[in-house]
């Protein structure tokens, strides 16, 4: 495993992202566990564009226009969806003083779906992995998915730390309705930016 690989791999992981607001949103409305669950629903949804990737399909997602801007246009209408349920406070920063099985759920769907909705993430896999592979490598398939593995392990570990930095601040946030009243607005305008990133986005 290359140093490139893993430093590449932090840096584009730990930038702020649709998964880092999801998994920050899930630390401080429901605290510790929801935002590990929300890390782990985040690392799932990379599984679709890592496949895409070691299949070739982000090849043919990258030369069909139709099916890039369709796939696009769902996940921009889900973000600001995701946007709008955070200003109503619902969704992605309802305050609970429980976690209950549904919720936790909700969290994980949600995660999944923001990152399968974003068709830049397979085209972004399938330009990223095969740079660390060697030409002469016998078995580029068996590699390309080790190094999806190490990915997700970090993307994973990562959002944790993420999470985990929510949930500690969370009472601090929780009982102060004005910061959080703020709060929700910022996360509301992020997901907004996100959307309008993704609409702007060229194949």
């Amino acid at each position: 495993m290359s140093v490139e690989f893993l430093i590449t791999s932090l840096i584009v992981v730990a930038s702020p992202g649709t998964g880092v607001l999801i998994t920050l949103a899930a630390g401080l409305s429901r605290g510790t566990r929801a935002s590990i669950v929300a890390a782990f629903g985040c690392t799932l949804g990379i599984l679709p564009h890592m496949a895409a990737a070691i299949s070739g399909l982000a090849a043919l997602l990258h030369a069909s226009a139709l099916a890039f801007e369709a796939i696009r246009y769902l996940g921009v209408a889900y973000l600001l969806f995701m946007a709008w349920q955070v200003l109503k406070e619902k969704g992605a920063l309802t305050v609970e003083t429980e976690n209950v099985p549904k919720s936790a759920w909700q969290v994980i769907v949600s995660s999944i779906l923001a990152n399968v909705l974003n068709p830049k993430l397979s085209i972004f896999f399938f330009a990223f992995l095969p740079q660390f592979v060697g030409p002469g490598e016998a078995a580029p398939v068996i590699r390309m998915t080790e190094l999806s593995l190490v990915f997700m392990l970090m993307t994973f570990g990562v959002f944790v730390i993420y999470g985990l930095f929510a949930a500690a601040v969370r009472n601090h946030i929780i009982s102060r309705p004005a910061i959080l009243a703020w709060m929700r607005r910022a996360f509301a305008g992020a997901f907004v930016l996100l959307g309008a990133r993704l609409a702007l986005a060229e194949r």
